[in-house]
């Protein structure tokens, strides 16, 4: 006969409770404490069953499971005004039968006890044995301490409490522990127990491998702080700051002062951010580092008051270089203009001339006149567009271009920024330096240059460019295009003089720390230096020069024993050596076939003499002194024009057959090349072919063709201060170029007879002894 219970029911939520099990909880509503109250007073038995939804605050009848646990209260622990605290013990599995309504405050229930089917088979001892053996590995796995509580109960003599156990301590899951509680085969009990048991030892296995992970970062952390905490007290005791923290903070106060824009601001503060997190000691750290003192030291913002008066800018430049008139006019039209209209735009300057003539300190005065920073970037040899735009940071190593150095060094967002030797610059397989040239000179597009380093834009509108090249020949098209060519030639004896005068001797007092009254140079000495020792279109041999001529003034002043020296006419040979040149005699005397051209070069203009001799043989031309392939075209063209003309020149209409010709260009060794020979050749082969002299002060220059015109040629100016430093009196230049006449400074134009050809026959006129008519 089944067992029947009227006791009061409390519903749970959240909690299943199995039999043999002990447990406790806290019951708070009102007509739960009622239910334990009057248990209290009738016997201390409860029936506990499982709300199906834990929401519900007043569950009906529908909404309990029919099914639980008949339980015996053990203890009672009143923990506030609504809450009491029970412990209870499960004594069987129950089943409601009816719902007693008696008015009664709590809920009161006829439960019927339900018997197990025990059936004792070796299916079920199977069950149990594999139950306990993975309860155990679960154990060992969650390292929990509630297996001494099931390791009391003999699983082989207590089945059902075993399995009740386990499923009580072992399953989370609520909905599963209440169908196993009504489940009252125990085979089947056990194997859904088993089954849950299986995947909770995946589940532990998966969380202590998290677990793992975790404490292992959290340990290695916690020692990094425990550490870095011992350290800090250390440098606390000692005195010391955390030279770390210091240095986030001197970033952080950096970038509150640099005038930053948003992207710029944005960038930094992230790379901060990234620093913070880091281990100081670690090498992406210095990385960050590095590139935040880069973006930091870069002035944003900051620009220097430019100050653009001509009149101003006209005596600093008169002041600072002697000469270069037409240089100084362009320059004064070029501040004018900025003056004027206020504008940032304006053309880029390219000043193209041979060394030493005052290029690169040309753009210096021109920062100094408009008050502007200074800086400059040599591009002689530069091979690599990275070196002008930076590398990125993923290379090692890598640091920004030239152009973020020479920002950082002006201190200026508006310098006057100096490309120097841009007809130097070279390509290979890692770019093109000319390229990056391209965005920088366009006033288009260089607001917004980007370094590759940097990563961020980089306003240069505002910079004022200047480049410098000696020839314009290797300078690349495009880039050409971007500039103004200005051309600072080569100075004459007087501009030499003044500027040896002016500025070269009280720089070079000044650089020896020697007083000026210890020694003084007189101006015919510095005129014997000019002219007998250097040959060159600067300046530069004529300051190392005049530097020598101190030095051994200054020792043969303290071998004798005086206070002070004076160098005349007569000590500069004894002091500097037997003179270099000697103008005076040179081409003194006229000769068959030997003719002087004149020639330019990358360092100015040059004297080319032109030797031909003819020879009885075959009619064979030979060629030597080195000449370029269109010096060899200008000789052959020179040949056939004179072989074409022989009888109006005089000359045997056979020589092609019965005379070799040899054309020779002293000084084999170095490299001749260029056009503007043909007069000369055919000057030399009329002269060697029909026996006239040529006059030995005269000079010429220009391109022949095979009917006998004369084409033009450039470098007009460098070319005839060449021929008048040589003491030619008379040039001889094509007609064309009559418009470049006024280029050649009045002292040297004055000092010239320029004659003017357009055709060979004029040439063979003013050149050749006997043929001019007035030749006396």
């Amino acid at each position: 006969m089944k067992k029947l219970y009227t006791i009061p029911l409390i519903p749970l939520r959240g909690l299943t409770v199995f039999p043999n099990v002990v447990v406790h909880f806290d019951a708070g509503r009102e007509k739960s404490t009622a239910a334990i109250e009057q248990a209290m007073l009738d016997g201390q038995e409860v029936f506990l069953a499982a709300q199906k939804d834990s929401v519900v605050e007043e569950p009906g009848q529908d909404e309990i499971y029919s099914i639980g646990t008949i339980c015996k209260i053990k203890q009672i622990l009143k923990m506030s005004d609504n809450t009491i605290r029970v412990l209870v013990e499960g004594k069987e599995r129950g089943k409601i039968v009816e719902y007693i309504e008696e008015g009664q405050n709590y809920l009161k229930v006829s439960v019927e006890a339900l018997e197990e089917e025990v059936e004792k088979s070796e299916e079920l001892d199977a069950y149990i044995k594999l139950l306990n053996k993975e309860f155990n590995r679960l154990l060992k796995l969650v390292e929990e301490n509630y297996g001494d509580a099931v390791k009391l109960v003999d699983s082989s003599e207590q089945p059902s409490q075993f399995i009740d156990m386990v499923a009580s301590y072992a399953i989370t899951e609520e909905k599963l522990k209440q169908e196993i509680l009504e489940t009252m085969n125990l085979a089947k009990r056990s194997e859904k127990v088993l089954e849950r048991i299986k995947i909770e030892i995946s589940i532990a296995k998966i969380q202590r491998k998290i677990a793992n992970k975790v404490k292992s970062n959290v340990a290695k952390e916690q020692k990094e702080y425990y550490l870095r905490q011992q350290l800090n007290a250390i440098q606390e005791e000692l005195g010391e700051d955390d030279d770390d923290k210091k240095e986030i903070i001197k970033y952080e106060e950096k970038i509150k002062k640099a005038k930053l824009n948003k992207e710029v601001k944005d960038k930094v503060n992230y790379e901060l951010s990234r620093l913070k997190g880091m281990n100081q000691t670690s090498s992406e750290s210095n990385v960050v580092k590095t590139y935040l003192d880069w973006a930091l030291d870069i002035p944003w913002g900051k620009y220097t008051k430019e100050s653009i008066n001509v009149v101003k800018a006209r005596e600093v430049l008169d002041n600072e270089h002697f000469g270069l008139e037409d240089v100084k006019d362009r320059i004064i039209e070029y501040l004018a203009v900025k003056q004027f209209s206020k504008s940032q735009k304006g053309p880029i300057l390219c000043l193209v001339g041979p060394p030493g003539v005052g290029k690169t300190s040309i753009a210096r005065s021109i920062a100094h006149a408009i008050n502007r920073k200074y800086t400059r970037i040599s591009l002689g040899g530069m091979k690599d567009e990275a070196e002008i735009r930076g590398h990125r940071k993923t290379y090692v190593g890598a640091i920004p271009g030239r152009i973020v150095y020479a920002m950082k060094e002006a201190k200026s967002m508006n310098p006057l920024m100096l490309f120097d030797e841009i007809d130097k610059i070279n390509s290979n397989y890692k770019g093109d330096p000319s390229d990056a040239l391209l965005e920088i000179l366009d006033s288009e597009q260089n607001k917004d240059f980007r370094d590759s380093y940097l990563e961020v834009p980089m306003d240069l509108s505002k910079v004022m460019f200047i480049a410098t090249a000696n020839t314009l020949e290797t300078v690349p098209r495009p880039l050409l295009d971007r500039m103004e060519v200005i051309e600072v030639s080569g100075y004459t004896y007087e501009e030499k003089f003044n500027i040896a005068k002016r500025h070269l001797i009280p720089k070079i007092f000044k650089e020896l720390d020697i007083p000026v009254n210890k020694i003084n140079i007189e101006d015919n000495s510095i005129m014997d230096v000019i002219e007998g020792y250097t040959r060159e279109s600067g300046v530069r041999g004529l300051e190392r020069k005049l530097n020598s001529l101190v030095r051994k003034a200054l020792a043969e002043m303290l071998k004798d024993g005086k206070k002070e020296v004076s160098i005349s006419s007569e000590n500069v040979e004894k002091l500097l050596g037997k003179r270099s040149f000697d103008i005076d005699k040179i081409d003194k005397v006229d000769k068959v076939g030997v003719v002087t051209g004149m020639a330019w070069t990358a360092y100015g203009g040059d004297t080319l003499p032109i030797e031909a001799m003819v020879m009885t043989g075959s009619g064979k031309l030979e060629l030597t002194g080195k000449l370029g392939d269109v010096m060899q075209e200008s000789a052959k063209t020179a040949y056939s024009y004179v072989r074409a003309n022989a009888l109006k020149f005089g000359i045997n209409e056979t020589f092609y057959k019965e005379k070799d010709i040899h054309i020779h260009a002293p000084e084999g060794a170095v490299p001749k090349d260029g056009p503007s020979a043909g007069v000369t050749m055919v000057t030399a082969l009329v002269s060697a072919l029909s026996g006239k002299k040529v006059k030995h002060n005269v000079a010429m220059t220009g391109e022949v063709t095979l009917t006998g015109r004369v084409l033009p040629i450039g470098g007009l100016k460098e070319k005839s201060l060449a021929a008048f430093r040589a003491g030619v009196d008379t040039i001889i230049i094509p007609k064309e170029n009559e418009k470049d006449i006024e280029k050649i400074p009045n002292s040297i134009r004055n000092s010239l007879n320029i004659i003017s050809a357009k055709e060979v026959n004029e040439v063979l006129k003013n050149a050749l002894i006997g043929e001019d008519a007035n030749e006396n």
